[in-house]
């Protein structure tokens, strides 16, 4: 079974940046997507940034050129860099990792809050 431990998330001001890092119990790491989700209160989850064992990326348009995300095949971690944060962007976030063929495990979320 996968487990996923997320971390790194709080409370900072409009234009701030946090970082979220995720550890993951899974064996052959490389040959999983891992990626960060979010869910805003009254909304549904959607995708923030995903990136492949060989390290492509894809962005939700509404975090390009301010969220990065980067991954550790050594540590089983994956990151995300949240720069020039902005209120909309306050939410669970989720780290996920998916096998080839497998559908998406989820962490237990972390909480992130931007005030105006």
């Amino acid at each position: 079974q996968v487990q996923l431990v997320e971390s790194g998330g709080g409370l900072v001001q409009a234009g701030g940046s946090l970082r979220l890092s995720c550890a993951a119990s899974v064996s052959f790491i490389g040959m999983y997507v891992m990626g960060w989700y979010r869910q805003a209160p009254g909304k549904q989850r959607e995708m923030v940034a995903t990136i492949t064992g060989g390290g492509n990326t894809d962005y939700a348009d509404s975090v390009k050129d301010r969220f990065t995300i980067s991954r550790d095949n050594v540590r089983k971690s994956v990151y995300l860099q949240m720069n020039s944060l902005k209120p909309e962007d306050t939410g669970v976030y989720y780290c996920s990792v998916r096998g080839p063929g497998k559908p998406w495990n989820w962490g237990q979320g972390t909480q992130v809050s931007v005030a105006s």
